[in-house]
């Protein structure tokens, strides 16, 4: 499985303590050039910058060869090289929070994940404790609407999850 990523994802996935999720769900992950420029710009939290000066195994940083199109232009660097780094590569499922990036993404034709559905795929695999992972997030300045975190949130309730007792 070929798994591109921008740079959201893994600076809050770092933030809240689960990284490790990336490579447990999905393997290997590919940054494009720009992105690890990102991760260890001045202006970016410590953590990701200290994080990404001794990158994992997992992590693998590619150059962006084709040019990027102008329909890309308005998005920022970092979302652009992934879209363009996930069409060349053929990729299964591009890693993207900013909502005009996911939105071009799909448009593309793309697989999108953002942290939300990370942490909803871990959820669902009993690798995370949901409440305590979205708690962590809450504390960080990720956006998202309110609904969507509880509608996560309610999915992975144990009411949600138990058997019905008037079978």
């Amino acid at each position: 499985m070929i798994i591109v990523s921008d740079t959201s994802p893994v600076l809050y996935l770092l933030l809240i303590g689960q990284l490790e999720l990336l490579p447990q769900l999905y393997g290997d992950i590919v940054i494009p050039e720009i992105v690890c420029s990102e991760m260890s710009a001045a202006n970016a939290p410590a953590e990701l910058r200290r994080w990404i000066a001794s990158p994992p195994g997992w992590l693998t940083v590619q150059s962006v060869t084709v040019a990027i199109d102008d329909k890309l232009k308005r998005l920022n660097a970092g979302e652009q090289a992934a879209i363009a780094l996930a069409e060349t590569l053929n990729a299964d499922i591009l890693l993207i929070d900013e909502r005009d990036g996911r939105r071009v993404a799909m448009q593309r034709g793309l697989r999108v994940v953002g942290v939300l559905g990370i942490l909803d795929d871990a959820a669902t695999q009993n690798l995370i404790d949901i409440t305590e992972a979205i708690a962590k997030l809450r504390q960080t300045n990720f956006r998202v609407s309110p609904k969507l975190i509880q509608a996560l949130l309610d999915r992975h309730s144990p009411a949600q999850n138990a058997p019905d007792s008037n079978v």
